[in-house]
């Protein structure tokens, strides 16, 4: 798929521009099955795919992130574990879902969208003080799309009241990414910020994530 193309693309730049060394690993989901398979690693990427072959290796993988500390940068189905991760295990819903697995879920958090975003591009705000709109230096950015589920907008209020905090939105004021305050770098975006690669760009959030894991890395 395009975004598993650009992601090592988008990496690759960063790196190259900013002068770090770079290393990168595939990890698939069903490997996860303790957090000990991510140990290690200076930054985690939870990358476009759903539905993951093991959600809850993904979910495992997230929460050691979370937790520990580690860089982390979601996108697409990355956003969307990221969500249920933090419901499940810091806010206490152990109900909380994905209506793509799970559509007869009391509490699907992730919910279809109104609209699909499949191959699909949009404006999105930057909110001020975010490090979304640090990395990009701007208060808008145009971001291309590939899926059909986020997060059900009767559920942001209690979701998102922080640490967890919503960082970017659309035009109707949609949650298009979080952050979670108190943490090196642990952004989830509902866009591919990496499909900027395929066409020469560079990926501000790549380079940002990078730079949060160089800086994990030299305090090893």
């Amino acid at each position: 798929m395009p975004a598993h193309q650009a992601i090592p693309l988008a990496l690759q730049k960063a790196a190259a521009l900013r002068g770090f060394p770079l290393a990168l690993e595939w990890v698939p989901t069903e490997e996860v099955t303790a957090s000990r398979r991510v140990l290690g690693y200076h930054g985690l990427w939870c990358v476009p795919a759903s539905p993951y072959r093991s959600m809850a290796g993904a979910l495992t993988a997230i929460r050691h992130a979370r937790e520990c500390a580690v860089p982390f940068l979601g996108s697409c189905g990355g956003f969307q574990h990221a969500l249920i991760e933090y419901a499940r295990n810091v806010l206490g819903w152990q109900e909380a879902e994905h209506a793509e697995t799970s559509p007869a879920a009391a509490l699907a958090l992730i919910a279809p969208l109104e609209c699909a975003l499949v191959e699909a591009s949009e404006t999105v705000r930057l909110l001020p003080g975010t490090r979304i709109a640090r990395a990009y230096a701007a208060n808008t950015a145009h971001e291309g799309y590939h899926c059909r589920y986020g997060l059900d907008p009767r559920y942001r209020g209690a979701l998102l009241r922080g640490p967890l905090r919503a960082s970017a939105e659309d035009e109707r004021g949609d949650v298009r990414a979080v952050e979670l305050d108190g943490h090196p770098f642990f952004v989830a975006t509902l866009f591919q910020p990496e499909r900027a690669a395929l066409a020469g760009r560079l990926v501000p959030l790549a380079g940002a994530f990078l730079a949060a894991a160089a800086a994990v890395s030299s305090a090893a």
